[in-house]
């Protein structure tokens, strides 16, 4: 791996999306992501979509996009033997993750007091619904959480929908991806401390926490005006006009953050006595006449194709078409861009795609360079850098210990 992060080890105990999306990030980036799985494998190994033709069904598309780049060991940690593996993993080990509920790593015996005498330097990142006990608590602690419960109970899906009476949960699980992001950013905040101090330290993100920063202009709009935000729709409630409009093949978006966009906007419509018209001079003035002025460019988007929308407003006002799957697969952006990759899809003749990274660095640039392992597929090899023969190793096989 040509990654910034080559030679960082990280012992990857995460599974579903958050976890996994957070150390996916990390071994884009060149570290050895050493995924622990139980000996049957990651649950989600079983999610699909699969490949049509696809016999064994090692894993589906969940698994496969954000596990590529690692590696992957398949351990019983309530065994004491592979207990003690962990312990031999993370010695020479710089981060771990983990997303269980707070006290399961503890009641196991490997939480972060243990792992941490074991290795000092070790930078342990947890991603829980609630956070966990170390650095707050919460009383919710004990919940388990998924994207939607964060989406929910963070502001996001309370902002998101045609009104207020209708809150509607967005489409990606950024529930799961923005407080996976947070982490990563936090474990490379913790990592650089230890690489000057040689001190570790524990690393906890709430995903309630991460959606509640997400969604921080809530935070400030009800401490200003004293009221709840609810959904608005495709529009904006700062900005005017900023939003989703109508074509005559589908929609687009155009914004208008800055005055000299609606200047610029209003001649492309044929209409410039809207610029220096009372109600729409200034953002605030357009605000304050939305119904208005929305009309004013829906009026005009359509009657024209996205094509040729495109074409009048490209380089001179921010717009862009609502895209589809199929739209961004066809677009000439994401191909020079290199940000779908094929990867090999064990089990099919066929490699399936998957999103790339979208981080992109002059001289360590990182990527997909591997699809997702097979369960246990380096336990073998990483057993035998610690030390094991094979004849121990065989022997942990057949009690299931290790797969």
């Amino acid at each position: 791996m040509s990654g910034a992060l080559a030679g960082t080890r990280v012992i990857d105990l995460t599974q579903m999306l958050a976890g996994p999306y957070c150390t996916m990030m990390l071994a884009d980036q060149g570290a050895e992501v050493i995924k622990i799985e139980p000996v049957a494998g990651d649950p989600t190994r079983s999610f699909g979509p699969f490949q049509e033709g696809d016999a064994h069904r090692y894993y589906g598309g969940y698994f496969q996009s954000t596990n590529r780049n690692k590696l992957s060991i398949a351990i019983d940690l309530k065994s004491p033997e592979g207990k003690d593996l962990l312990v031999r993993l993370v010695k020479d080990a710089d981060i771990l993750v983990e997303n269980f509920r707070a006290g399961v790593m503890d009641r196991l015996g490997v939480g972060y007091e243990a792992l941490s005498a074991a290795n000092p330097r070790l930078v342990y990142a947890a991603i829980r619904g609630f956070g966990d006990p170390r650095t707050g608590a919460s009383p919710y602690i004990d919940r388990p959480a998924f994207d939607v419960v964060a989406q929910a109970m963070g502001g996001a899906m309370g902002i998101t929908g045609p009104d207020s009476e209708t809150p509607l949960k967005i489409g990606p699980g950024v529930g799961d991806i923005f407080p996976a992001a947070m982490s990563a950013f936090g474990i490379l905040a913790a990592y650089h401390h230890t690489t000057r101090t040689g001190q570790g330290q524990f690393v906890d993100v709430a995903m309630y926490d991460a959606v509640v920063a997400l969604c921080e202009r809530i935070v400030y709009q009800y401490s200003y005006s004293g009221k709840s935000p609810a959904p608005e729709g495709n529009q904006h409630p700062i900005l005017c006009p900023f939003g989703v409009f109508s074509a005559k093949d589908g929609q687009v978006t155009v914004g208008c953050p800055r005055d000299s966009f609606w200047v610029e906007l209003t001649a492309i419509m044929g209409r410039p006595e809207l610029a220096n018209d009372p109600k729409f001079l200034t953002n605030n003035d357009r605000l304050a006449h939305r119904e208005e002025t929305v009309a004013l460019v829906e009026e005009w988007t359509s009657q024209r194709t996205k094509a040729e929308i495109s074409e009048a407003l490209g380089l001179r006002v921010p717009f862009g078409p609502v895209n589809t799957a199929a739209d961004i697969y066809a677009d000439p952006h994401i191909a020079l861009r290199e940000m779908l990759v094929e990867v090999e899809n064990p089990g099919s003749a066929k490699s399936v795609t998957i999103a790339s990274t979208p981080i992109r660095m002059t001289e360590t640039p990182g990527g997909v360079t591997r699809r997702a392992p097979l369960t246990g597929e380096d336990t073998d090899r990483l057993l035998g850098e610690l030390g094991l023969g094979v004849e121990e190793i065989s022997d942990l096989k057949a009690r299931r210990v290790i797969a």
